[in-house]
């Protein structure tokens, strides 16, 4: 069973814009009010290309770290491109940011974690079914959650835009010219896509936990706050493994749920979207060849 070819590109939706990322560059691509495309390239730091990213489960971790910063940030970005008269920037930039990780630390960890607890302590559930349980309470308050927003339709074409940065990069590892008439036709799915990380984090989060047993309700939410980068790691390699043995038929099998999910978080672009996730690819793509 050989791998396929595997690049390092990846990339994210932003508002009304996508975000390309290299091994040592990231470049967005944005659309402002007049429709005009604006584009803005990085440098990555050092951190992207040392040692530590290629040590396996370490390197989920700073995957991480780079969907939580990196990508906040031109999230930032792009929301202070459709609105220059009201910035998102400072000390409110980072208590935004602050706010946002404890509310969904809280919602999707802690509070599954303690319906768990009170199961296994009010109603008899074993500590393998009150964390069967409690997997089942955060993956379904994801999933409405993501399904709740997306009835936003400020969200909804953020969802679209991230269907265009599916379709560039499915293009581009198929070899087809970047052109938005072919682009299109891809596929939305991608099996390295950050919903096919996150329903494989709860689903190894519900093992890794029953495996642990029974705890004290307070280690019982600490834990899955202090676990969440270990669990990231483990997440990071699956993904990664399914990705370059994507053409098994069995590996196929697995990444069934993954690709299903997907479709909660893109919708199908139009031609505009898909032009700008191309320019942002290939704005990146130049600069990483130049730097080789």
């Amino acid at each position: 069973m050989k791998p396929s070819r595997m690049p390092s590109y990846g990339g994210q939706a932003l508002i009304e814009g996508v975000l390309m990322r290299g091994k040592k560059w990231v470049s967005a691509a944005m659309r402002d009010p007049d429709g005009k495309i604006v584009i803005h390239t990085e440098q990555l730091e050092s951190i992207y290309q040392s040692k530590w990213t290629k040590l396996p489960f370490l390197r989920g971790i700073i995957g991480l770290w780079d969907a939580l910063g990196l990508g906040t940030r031109f999230l930032t970005l792009s929301a202070n491109v459709q609105s220059p008269d009201e910035k998102i920037e400072g000390a409110s930039l980072f208590t935004s940011m602050g706010v946002a990780f404890l509310a969904a630390a809280l919602i999707f960890f802690a509070a599954p974690a303690w319906l768990g607890h009170l199961a296994e302590t009010f109603l008899g559930f074993s500590p393998f079914a009150s964390n069967l349980l409690e997997g089942l309470i955060r993956l379904l308050a994801i999933i409405g959650y993501i399904w709740a927003v997306s009835k936003m339709p400020e969200i909804a074409r953020v969802f679209a835009y991230h269907g265009a940065e599916h379709k560039t990069i499915n293009a581009y590892e198929d070899g087809a010219e970047l052109k938005p008439e072919t682009v299109i036709k891809y596929s939305i799915e991608h099996p390295r896509c950050g919903t096919a990380f996150l329903l494989t984090l709860i689903i190894f989060s519900v093992i890794l936990f029953a495996a642990i047993g029974p705890l004290p309700a307070e280690w019982r939410i600490a834990s899955r706050i202090l676990l969440l980068p270990f669990l990231a790691g483990i997440a990071y390699e699956y993904i990664r493994f399914t990705a370059n043995y994507i053409d098994n038929p069995l590996v196929k099998l697995l990444v069934k749920p993954n690709l299903a999910l997907q479709h909660l978080t893109t919708r199908q672009p139009d031609l505009a979207m898909v032009e700008v996730a191309i320019t942002a690819f290939v704005t990146m793509k130049e600069k990483e060849e130049l730097a080789n």
